[in-house]
């Protein structure tokens, strides 16, 4: 009986770290998605904000660890090699205590990143130039025309943009206009409405834009992403927790152990 129960929570830990081991590769994946992307709003942040970039390196560094003590765990199951479990439940315990740090801190530091995000959005904005060919600049315009939005309270916040507003016409944010209003000509710099002997400069009231910012809309965005993430971090500690059962368990029954059974690199 005791070597029956022995062999089902061996292969029962197997399958757990085959699991634990894809989602230590999707963690990674993550991180690097965050590194590299170039099409979504996260661009416009982490090519800004070192705090988006540290995070970055911090998942995949996590990825990485968890996928190495996932294969590990599976070498102590397998060979039930007290050893190699003993090191495998304190690194499982040890990234469990972290991710409930990390998730705490981010927690409380809520506030802080939406006021850096709005902050970086601003200074984007008022350094936007027209002639220049950049990540974020491309990235703040394909958020804009894709959600239908302007600026980031409201679309006023393109005057502070001194190359838009020294314009002696009506000049707007290509990416801002509205579609009902005018429904062709590139998403990208600045366009010009013709010239109107009736208008005196650039008024922001004539702009055939949206009028709402993207406030609301990127951080319910950012919101609807962050849930995903939770969700993939919660469902890692569930799993974590299984596993350090499990590993507990075995180690419990496993008696005397051959370490020649354990593979030779």
């Amino acid at each position: 009986m005791g070597s029956a129960c022995i062999k089902v929570t061996k292969y029962f830990l197997f399958l757990f770290n085959l699991l634990f081991f894809i989602l230590g590769a999707v963690i990674l994946g993550f991180g690097v998605w965050i590194l590299v992307d170039k099409s979504s709003f996260i661009s416009v942040l982490q090519t800004s904000s070192n705090s988006l970039r540290v995070g970055s390196y911090v998942f995949m560094s996590v990825g990485a660890f968890t996928m190495l003590m996932s294969f590990l765990g599976c070498i102590g199951a397998v060979n039930e090699v007290r050893c190699l479990l003993g090191v495998y439940f304190a690194f499982l315990l040890l990234i469990l205590i972290v991710q409930v740090v990390a998730g705490t801190v981010f927690y409380f530091k809520t506030g802080e990143v939406k006021q850096e995000m709005g902050n970086i959005v601003m200074e984007l904005i008022r350094n936007y130039n027209s002639s220049h060919n950049n990540s974020a600049q491309n990235t703040w315009d394909y958020v804009q025309a894709q959600v239908h939005c302007c600026g980031w309270v409201s679309f006023q916040n393109w005057t502070e943009n001194a190359e838009l507003m020294s314009s002696t016409n009506i000049t707007y944010p290509c990416s801002c206009k509205d579609k009902k209003q005018v429904n062709d000509g590139p998403v990208m710099g600045f366009c010009q409405l013709p010239s109107n002997s009736t208008v005196i400069g650039n008024d922001p009231e004539y702009w055939p834009v949206y009028e709402e910012g993207c406030m609301e809309k990127v951080q319910a965005w950012l919101q609807e992403n962050m849930g995903v993430i939770l969700g993939v971090c919660v469902g890692v500690a569930v799993i974590e927790l299984l596993g350090i059962l499990l590993s507990i368990c075995l180690c419990r029954h496993i008696h005397s152990e051959d370490y020649s059974k354990v593979p030779k690199y």
